[in-house]
């Protein structure tokens, strides 16, 4: 099974109305910059005591600026007993890139 989902396979299953939480493991101020619409920020060094916010029975995208914070963010969603994880391949900047580019791009 993989652990990743591509932009255009998350833009895919979102547009088919699947229930996806998309969570955005960046810092305020990037969040504050670019965003994916419906995307939930919890930034990476809160979200060990932010797992009461998350449904384990939800799918989660975690997605950050080019996939490495979020690679980490799913790691760790896996670790603590989360079995429907994805990190979106190449972050924001690649949704920006491919998806949508209203989106900002930053470096």
């Amino acid at each position: 099974m993989s652990f990743t989902i591509t932009p255009r396979e998350l833009k895919d299953r979102l547009d088919k109305g699947d229930h996806i939480f998309i969570l955005d493991v960046r810092e305020p101020w990037e969040y504050s910059m670019a965003k994916i619409e419906g995307a939930v920020l919890i930034p990476l060094g809160n979200l060990p005591q932010s797992l009461d916010k998350l449904d384990r029975n939800v799918e989660i995208v975690a997605h950050c600026h080019h996939g490495m914070r979020s690679a980490d963010a799913a790691g760790f969603l896996l670790q603590q007993g989360f079995t429907k994880v994805k990190n979106l391949v190449g972050g924001i900047d690649a949704w920006s890139v491919q998806i949508d580019p209203t989106v900002p791009r930053y470096r």
